[in-house]
């Protein structure tokens, strides 16, 4: 038993040596490029798949092991490591520094939480859409640790109003009142139960955002002996939870810069196919937007029904009089909103770059009129939305957030100097510089492959499967992705694939398009498991659901997601890229590797 406890206790550091010798004859006894470059490709895979290093560290080894075998020198494996995409991100993490630090992602998920209303499932609308919002701009990961308190702190609300409604009618049938448990109708937001909170670092979430994930816990009452009093309180609890969950990964589905897959995709893309002009910010959004948008609304109605039930009658119903739960959960709403203050000087500035960046991104190449990129008509495909992201990521650094004073031996109070909207530490703190090196890693790898001809060789090999229906490749790819995605990381599934899936549809003379935007679609749909993607784990450790719980919604979620993928890019995705037609910008391919 000593020795399999040792193996378990050491079963990274085996498998690490284990993988580099067991698969060390295949460019030893075959000894070509491509073959030395499939053996980084399988060891690569095989650590990114268990983990059994730090992904950003397995990121690395291409770096050491292209120049070893001579595949590529170390200076061209290096430039892999920084590319335009990191440029994209270190703007858009100056963005989501400025919206965190100032508060404005709080307003603005209350907010819209207010405007939809308190009935329950009204308000799990009102929490994915603002979610989903959120999440387009800033991580999935930072989204879903932010709005989760939030979304607990209501739920726990309408649990404790409950008790007082339980409470009273008890009091009342006994025929004797007890004032300490009397509901007051205005509900001033005191809670019955006391609620601890505690700031601690939430299991898979990423450094940048340790720091402002939460974890509410509440104590147990005493004489229930757990802290639901009804089955649909613990329900609420589980709705609250998914729906946070996954309406930050559906959001990020609708902007380039939403979540690390769709900016590894763009970077991919536009590297092996320079000539294609199509794919920016916003041909991005004409055609995830609407898929986005069916999924979030056809995974609300199916987490309703899951755990509270679809009551269409009692939705829609006017002039209703609001129960005692839904006052209470409008209060706590509305002082939570309020303890925000007016909105302040900082906060505008943030919304306004906010705005200006959107629109820049929009504008710059919108495909049906010339953008603001025509104004640089002699360097076509110079500015891209990495421009626009440093443009405006450089002003958070210069704009004044406030004064910094002091007081002079006279008592009098002078400026000195003045504090800009975000700092570089605070920059720092957040910036996911291991996502930044995994995706390089990942660019690394892909050059690599292109070097050696392994694409080409797969290319080749895959060519068979052209005798197949188009619409039946994709959808074996996308369920291969969502499938493969559950175990292994977004950013490195995706990385992974791209090589793979790009070589096949040259092959079989498929629009290239045609099946990396459904693969890109469906590596987001880790929806199963909480060790699928972060904010699944986020919520998972609020002790409200298990893992079957997870299971049965996200099954469901991701069978929405892979259909209304599949209808998009068959209907109104196809006219945009002319899908039907391979295009002149992709390798034209000799009649031998042609179906």
């Amino acid at each position: 038993m000593k020795f399999f406890s040792y193996i378990m206790v050491y079963r990274r550091f085996l498998l690490v040596v284990l993988t580099v010798l067991v698969l060390l004859p295949l460019p030893i006894v075959l000894h070509t490029k491509e073959t030395e470059c499939a053996y980084i490709l399988f060891v690569v895979a095989i650590f990114w798949l268990t983990e059994a290093l730090p992904l950003s560290v397995t990121a690395l080894l291409p770096s050491l092991m292209f120049p070893m075998l001579g595949i590529m020198p170390s200076k061209k494996v290096a430039s892999a490591y920084f590319k335009d995409f990191h440029l994209l991100l270190i703007g858009v993490i100056c963005l989501a520094t400025s919206i965190e630090k100032w508060n404005l992602h709080k307003r603005i998920a209350l907010k819209m939480v207010m405007i939809v209303g308190v009935n329950p499932a009204w308000l799990t609308l009102g929490f994915m859409s603002s979610t989903a919002f959120l999440s387009m701009w800033l991580s999935n990961t930072s989204t879903a640790a932010m709005v989760m308190p939030i979304a607990e702190a209501v739920a726990q609300q309408i649990i404790n109003a409950e008790a007082e409604v339980e409470a009273t009618q008890m009091t009342y049938f006994n025929g004797s009142t007890n004032h300490g448990l009397e509901i007051d109708e205005s509900v001033n937001g005191h809670e019955t139960n006391e609620r601890k909170e505690k700031t601690k670092p939430v299991p898979g979430c990423n450094n940048d955002t340790g720091k402002i994930s939460s974890k509410v816990e509440l104590e147990k009452n005493s004489g229930m002996g757990t802290k639901y009093r009804t089955k649909k309180g613990h329900m609420i609890c589980k709705l609250m939870c998914l729906c946070i969950a996954y309406s930050s990964t559906i959001g990020g589905l609708t902007t380039i810069t939403g979540t690390s897959t769709n900016l590894i995709f763009a970077e991919y893309f536009n590297t092996r196919y320079p000539d294609c002009r199509c794919l920016n910010f916003g041909s991005w959004f004409t055609f995830s937007f609407p898929a986005a948008l069916i999924i979030l609304l056809l995974s609300w109605i199916w987490l309703q029904w899951l755990f509270l039930g679809f009551n269409f009658k009692e939705m829609f119903k006017c002039g209703k009089t609001k129960t005692v739960q839904q006052k209470a959960c409008a209060e706590v709403i509305k002082q939570e909103y309020q303890k925000l203050g007016p909105i302040r000087y900082q906060e505008i500035v943030t919304l306004v770059l906010f705005i200006l960046m959107a629109l820049l991104w929009f504008s710059r190449d919108p495909g049906f009129v010339p953008g603001w990129s025509a104004l640089f008509s002699e360097y076509p495909g110079f500015a891209t939305d990495s421009t626009v992201a440093l443009l405006i990521g450089l002003l958070f650094f210069l704009i004044p957030a406030k004064r910094l004073t002091r007081t002079t031996p006279t008592g009098e109070i002078v400026a000195f100097d003045y504090s800009p909207l975000i700092t570089w530490k605070e920059f720092q703190s957040f910036m996911p510089w291991d996502i930044a090196i995994l995706v390089g890693g990942g660019f690394a790898l892909a050059d690599g492959c292109e070097e050696s001809g392994l694409s080409n060789w797969i290319g080749n090999k895959l060519s068979p499967l052209g005798s197949l229906p188009v619409w039946l490749i994709i959808l074996i790819s996308s369920l291969m992705v969502t499938s493969l995605t559950e175990v292994a990381s977004n950013p490195a599934t995706i990385t992974l694939l791209l090589p793979i899936l790009s070589p096949l549809a040259e092959a079989i003379h498929v629009n290239p398009l045609y099946i990396l935007i459904p693969s890109t679609l469906c590596t987001s749909f880790a929806f199963l498991l909480p060790v699928a993607n972060p904010p699944n784990a986020i919520v998972f450790s609020y002790g409200h659901l298990k893992v079957i719980d997870m299971v049965k919604a996200g099954l469901g979620v991701n069978i929405v997601g892979v259909a209304v993928v599949m209808l998009g890019i068959c209907t109104w995705i196809v006219p945009m890229f002319d899908l039907y037609t391979y295009p002149s910008w992709a390798p034209a391919m000799s009649n031998e590797t042609m179906p």
